[in-house]
């Protein structure tokens, strides 16, 4: 598919007065410029936050309220049942609450809905057992929002509920004890886009701040802030870069014995937000996905290594049953797509034996795949749940709500959804949204990738590279740089890993330098040596037999002209 490359076009008076102030080159300046980061305040805060660079957790909404509600139960030793959700954003939620408010001799237990049986949020089976259970208070982290009838629910049995939540809002709130969400429309706290975690550290920080507990009380959890919070895909800028930075600098210390013996496992190198996107954020999510939710929790509360040795264990095997069902899945989705859907403007698929555990991974794949929104459906009788991604350019979320005819419920926002459908209707909706996105001209959006600057091979040094680190951690919003070389000479090329991978070397001048495109082997049969390419990618060192050489990952590749 052909896609829209864009330079950026950054102020080249402001690039060097950049580069000259705070001494550093002049890509690195370049990228600071490209990302609006050009104050003093902005370029410190973002190349070396520090804790001093959180904000006041009481600015947020009920901040106050739900403080003095948790200090009551602290004193009158009431016990507390925390609710969440089963991904690592949940996770790490319940973990980092736990752990504080059971340090506070409070009586803590946790509940976490079975993805599988009861799907994510409240529901009121759960909410009867918690009042059976005898408690009267409960804490939601990383759920909560929209559960209107739930909550009354609660109310109605005599449970209180402190509602701490990063989703969106409808019009209308529950009628919680208390809701801190910054995304609320009276909402006055300067970010509003942390993750759920996020959320519970500005709630234990504001009970540390009021209980007059040394910073270090909520600061030593920020290891597990930081996995949750890159897990989630939230964008890493302003009070996420600060839990990001800092949190993986804990990471690589850890006192968390489950997180410790995970990290172990994975055989990442470094730990970096990569490591946890890839990594880490795959084998949390695994647990609810296969509906083992509560290994993950248990791993992080585990305080005895011979056994998070065991739990870890699970993790990566439920990981691999995970990886089996989605090749699986996919290579059935991708048949079907190549037969019946890939020249319809959106594409939708139901089947009865799909796990709807994993098929929000696979639509994820068949949208960046074919660059068309997707939504897969598995059927358990005449019901059907399914998942959906999109495209920049299409809000899938108010493309069901214009659609919504056939559907039973749905939820989400503008690239994500979840939805429920009869199977008696399937055809009808998948109809009725296939003309909506004809509608919408939806064939005519091209996928852009945005450059921060095009340079030579002979401008360019293993320090200029090394440099790019101070940029680091990347992820949503603060993407790894991309660069853009032009009229460079295929010195060799083949594919790798049976024709999966492409590997080149590439020439301008006498520079010469490797570059590898993952899942681009295809391409090893449309160029030649000699062939003069244009290429996107981002940079990095690679180190081989004690040798370090720049090394280019190709984004997108194409003849020059």
């Amino acid at each position: 598919m052909n896609k829209k490359w864009e330079c950026y076009v950054a102020d080249e008076n402001e690039v060097e007065n950049i580069a000259q102030k705070y001494k550093m080159n002049k890509i690195l300046a370049t990228i600071l410029v490209n990302r609006q980061i050009t104050s003093e305040e902005k370029i410190e805060k973002f190349l070396n936050p520090t804790r001093n660079d959180f904000h006041d957790p009481y600015l947020m909404p009920d901040m106050k309220k739900a403080v003095d509600r948790i200090i009551k139960a602290i004193e009158n030793k009431e016990k507390i049942m925390i609710y969440g959700d089963y991904d690592a954003d949940g996770i790490t939620s319940i973990t980092v609450l736990k752990k504080f408010l059971s340090q506070r001799n409070i009586p803590v237990e946790s509940y976490i809905p079975n993805r599988l049986d009861e799907g994510y949020g409240l529901n009121k089976n759960a909410i009867q057992e918690i009042y059976n259970q005898g408690y009267r208070l409960m804490i939601t982290v990383d759920c909560g929002i929209s559960g209107i009838e739930e909550i009354e629910f609660a109310n109605n049995l005599g449970i209180e509920t402190i509602i701490t939540d990063h989703h969106e809002p409808a019009e209308e709130l529950p009628k919680a004890y208390a809701i801190i969400d910054a995304k609320r429309k009276d909402n006055e706290y300067p970010f509003n886009q942390l993750a759920g975690v996020g959320v519970v550290f500005k709630l234990i920080q504001a009970i540390s701040i009021r209980m007059g507990l040394e910073e270090k009380e909520y600061l030593k959890y920020l290891d597990l802030v930081c996995i949750g919070t890159i897990s989630d895909i939230v964008p890493l800028v302003d009070e996420n870069r600060v839990i990001a930075k800092l949190g993986l600098k804990l990471v690589e210390v850890t006192k968390n014995i489950g997180l410790r013996t995970l990290l172990n496992t994975i055989g990442f190198k470094k730990i970096d937000s990569t490591a946890v996107s890839f990594g880490l954020a795959p084998r949390i999510n695994a647990c609810g996905r296969m509906g083992y939710e509560q290994d993950a929790l248990d791993l992080f509360l585990c305080e005895n290594e011979q056994e998070a040795q065991k739990i870890a264990e699970k993790l990566n095997n439920y990981n691999r049953e995970r990886q089996s069902k989605e090749k699986e899945i996919f290579e059935q989705a991708f048949e079907q797509i190549e037969k019946e859907e890939k020249d319809k403007s959106c594409i939708i698929l139901g089947n009865e034996n799909w796990h709807h555990g994993i098929i929000g991974i696979v639509s994820s794949k068949v949208t960046d795949i074919y660059f068309k929104p997707s939504i897969l459906i598995c059927f358990e009788g005449e019901e059907g749940k399914g998942s959906g991604r999109s495209i920049p350019g299409f809000d899938l979320h108010d493309a069901l709500s214009k659609c919504s005819q056939y559907v039973e419920k749905f939820g989400g926002h503008a690239m994500a959804i979840g939805i429920s459908i009869k199977k008696e209707n399937f055809e009808k909706f998948k109809e009725e949204f296939e003309n909506y996105a004809k509608d919408c001209k939806i064939d005519t959006i091209i996928p852009i990738i945005k450059i921060d600057k095009e340079i030579s091979l002979k401008n360019i040094s293993i320090e200029d590279v090394e440099s790019l680190k101070l940029l680091e951690p990347f992820g949503e919003a603060n993407k790894t740089p991309l660069f853009l070389f032009k009229n460079l000479k295929i010195n060799s090329i083949r594919a790798l890993s049976e024709g999966k991978h492409l590997k080149l070397t590439l020439k301008e001048g006498q520079y010469i330098i490797d570059a590898i495109g993952f899942n681009l082997g295809n391409l090893s049969e449309q160029y030649r040596i000699d062939d003069k390419v244009d290429v996107v990618g981002t940079l990095e060192i690679n180190n081989f037999n004690g040798n370090e050489n720049i090394q280019i990952t190709i984004k997108d590749i194409r003849k020059s002209y």
